[in-house]
């Protein structure tokens, strides 16, 4: 493996501490950006990173470009390629797979335990386990039709599954290192606002979750990564 793509929506959400996971490995990352770039590249990668960002998968009135990134993404999947989706990349993952993707009954917005099924707990996903991951999602999705449950939450019951062996969606955040929160901070402050949400909280969940969860995620990837078939 030598080459990867990340498609990303907005700059400040970004691989995160995934990548120098794929530098160590001698992966080269190279970022698209969705609505502005031409996303053909991926589906000549190696391997795939479908980002978050803060628009709605089915929003195609508002954002045409969505219909072809999910032709990209169908195409991808297709095609084998090992691919991860992160929240907004995870519900595009449900959405090729033919499953609905559709706002949650709540938003959730912070820091929060998930319950790993025991598919999970067999999973790249069992360093998690104990563990608090980064919510900052208002959709959710149901789970693909064969598609295995890894994880989930009282509010949502679908956090990740995989497909197979080359497709993993998380529809939270491990990638984000601990120092880049003050970037979310700035970038999502209308939302944060509309909901209420405490700045010096989120700082202090952070400073508290944050390391230990950035360790687990890079053990994750790791792990995700050599199971892999061509690993």
């Amino acid at each position: 493996m030598k080459n990867a793509v990340a498609i990303y929506h907005v700059a400040f959400e970004d691989a995160g501490i995934l990548e120098p996971v794929l530098d160590e490995r001698g992966v080269g990352l190279t970022y698209l950006q969705a609505g502005r770039d031409d996303l053909s590249p991926a589906l000549d990668a190696d391997l795939v990173l479908v980002l978050g960002g803060p628009i709605s998968i089915y929003e195609f009135d508002r954002y045409p470009f969505l219909k072809g990134e999910l032709q990209t993404i169908e195409a991808v999947v297709k095609k084998g390629i090992p691919v991860v989706g992160i929240c907004l990349g995870a519900q595009a993952l449900a959405a090729v797979l033919a499953a609905r993707v559709y706002p949650g009954k709540e938003k959730e917005l912070g820091w929060d335990q998930l319950i790993l099924s025991e598919d999970g707990k067999a999973s790249p996903l069992g360093v998690l386990e104990g563990r608090h991951i980064l919510n900052w999602h208002g959709d959710t999705f149901d789970l693909p039709s064969g598609a295995t449950r890894l994880a989930s939450t009282p509010i949502t019951p679908n956090q990740a599954f995989a497909y197979g062996s080359n497709v993993l969606a998380l529809q939270f955040h491990v990638e984000l290192p601990e120092q880049d929160m003050e970037r979310w901070l700035i970038g999502h402050t209308l939302e944060l606002a509309n909901s209420n949400v405490d700045l010096n909280e989120m700082r202090a969940e952070t400073a508290r979750h944050a390391p230990a969860t950035n360790v687990a995620g890079r053990a994750l990837f790791k792990d995700w990564l050599d199971r892999l078939p061509s690993a």
